[in-house]
């Protein structure tokens, strides 16, 4: 992908009006990253931060609120003054009640610098880009986008960006796209996916598409499957509210893992640009093999975790519903209806509460067709190819190698690794950093379009349909200890298929 836009590629005037500025999202990920962004001389001297929340507080405090969150969350050796003093600088703050039609006329004095002090040159107002980042539940999506519109701070220079989940099904995601539609063009909006701004991620596509090595085994022809592993070792803490409501599938199924699979997928794109990518993603997702009622009861596994013999709580203690069918595991064998891939099973699961927390792409080849070496002693396995996400960002390819020594061939694994932190001398950008910068500047590329969004839904809504009717017949998620890998029906899934999951590369 492309690298980091240097700041004369941005635009010269902007605002970045954060909806939910005091919340979890923004103090953790979106305000570190702008920091580290000014920090690197990237945000235009004139490029304002403005945090929207129900937070009763003034500039000064909400400056106060989110220095604290930079030392939180940023290290120490990266916290310097001067680069605080500048971000801490741009900010400003607006106590937002969304039912008071005064407090948006406050929102539209204070962004059409009423407050601020007139923003025009000598041929009049600026074109200021600004960028509306709505960190809140997807139901004030359409309402605020309505309210910009009606106070006049939507233009064609205007984006708005939509946190994950869109809706909770088809419909509701339908009804959400369709509301922000009728205020923004599809162009102008941008549906994010933090897991397409990491590093490990965007450097598959330039594994595959910058080299000639991988891509023509690239195909059914040599790749035995696929395994696509997003496992955290943490229960869902104080996001157990909105958990229960949305499971495993919702939040990590329906966008993350599927983003991920349409890029180890897709067809090679003409070029690496704003909608190639998307329309190569959007043929995946729609060539993904529908799941009728006996594909879910056969090809997917939901669990909830228990408690464990650690001390460890059970997921229904800690959202306090014993009696709660939302499921904390997903494993689902899939496959996808094409030339290049057909026969080949792709294994998707993610969960919480396992053992380890990685995040890891799979590629296992076939064996060779022909042993060279019967009387080898030993052996190698298939060759495999890691893509390591994370919590450490690289690649790994699995070879087969002949041990040192005389005599007879003794066969012995061996990888090649490439490591991020020890292959570039330099900081990798978190992923939010790389994203926001991209919809300051305008490039969708690394954003979901309304298709791929719906596409993904049609997918993933007849499991929720079967989910449904087993929770009305009495049926739970299968259960497994907190700290352990899963289910075993998880590894049963791929052991009829004489396969197993690769441990956790790390």
């Amino acid at each position: 992908m492309t690298d980091l836009p240097p700041a004369a590629e941005l635009p010269q005037h902007g605002d970045f009006v954060v909806f939910g500025a005091t919340g979890d999202l923004a103090l953790r990920k979106l305000l570190p990253a702008l920091f580290h962004r000014d920090r690197e001389g990237q945000l235009p001297d004139d490029f304002r931060i403005v945090g929207v929340s129900r937070t009763e507080t003034d500039d000064a405090g909400f400056r106060s609120i989110v220095a604290d969150a930079l030392a939180e969350h940023v290290p120490a050796a990266e916290l310097d003054a001067a680069a605080v003093r500048r971000l801490l600088g741009r900010l400003h703050h607006l106590t937002l009640d969304a039912h008071d039609p005064t407090d948006w006329h406050r929102l539209a004095g204070l962004l059409k610098d009423d407050e601020l002090g007139v923003r025009s040159g000598p041929d009049g107002p600026l074109d200021v880009v600004r960028v509306y980042y709505l960190a809140v539940a997807p139901s004030l999506f359409g309402p605020i986008c309505r309210q910009l519109d009606e106070i006049g701070l939507v233009t064609p220079s205007s984006r708005v960006v939509m946190e994950k989940p869109i809706g909770h099904d088809l419909a509701s995601s339908r009804q959400i796209n369709d509301a922000v539609g009728e205020v923004f063009a599809e162009s102008q909006i941008f549906r994010i996916d933090h897991y397409l701004g990491k590093e490990s991620v965007q450097n598959l596509l330039v594994t595959r598409f910058a080299n000639t090595l991988l891509e023509p085994l690239w195909s059914s022809r040599w790749i035995d499957h696929v395994e696509i592993t997003v496992a955290e070792s943490l229960g869902v803490g104080d996001r157990g509210g909105y958990y229960d409501h949305a499971g495993a599938l919702r939040d990590m199924v329906q966008n993350h893992l599927l983003q991920l699979l349409c890029l180890v997928a897709m067809e090679p794109p003409t070029y690496v640009g704003r909608e190639n990518v998307r329309d190569e993603k959007l043929k995946v997702l729609q060539a993904l093999r529908p799941l009728g009622p006996a594909d879910v009861a056969r090809d997917v596994v939901r669990g909830q975790y228990v408690g464990s013999g650690d001390g460890d709580p059970a997921y229904a203690d800690e959202v306090g519903r014993p009696d709660t069918t939302t499921e904390t595991y997903v494993a689902i064998r899939a496959e996808i209806s094409n030339w290049r891939w057909a026969g080949v099973p792709f294994y998707l699961r993610t969960g919480k509460r396992l053992s380890d927390r990685v995040s890891q792409i799979v590629v296992q080849f076939k064996e060779p067709p022909h042993a060279m070496f019967p009387n080898a002693e030993g052996g190698g396995g298939p060759n495999r190819l890691h893509i390591l996400v994370q919590p450490e960002e690289g690649m790994r390819l699995h070879l087969t190698a002949k041990e040192p020594g005389p005599g007879g061939i003794r066969l012995r694994p061996v990888s090649l690794d490439l490591s991020y932190a020890a292959a570039f001398d330099q900081r990798s950008p978190e992923a939010y950093e790389r994203l926001l910068m991209d919809v300051v500047r305008g490039n969708p590329t690394l954003f979901m379009r309304r298709d791929e969004v719906e596409a993904a839904w049609t997918w993933v809504t007849p499991i929720l349909e079967h989910w449904r009717a087993a929770d009305a017949a009495g049926d739970r998620p299968l259960a497994y200890p907190a700290g352990t890998t899963g289910p075993a029906a998880a590894d049963a899934l791929l052991g009829r298929d004489g396969r197993t999951w690769q441990e956790f590369d790390r």
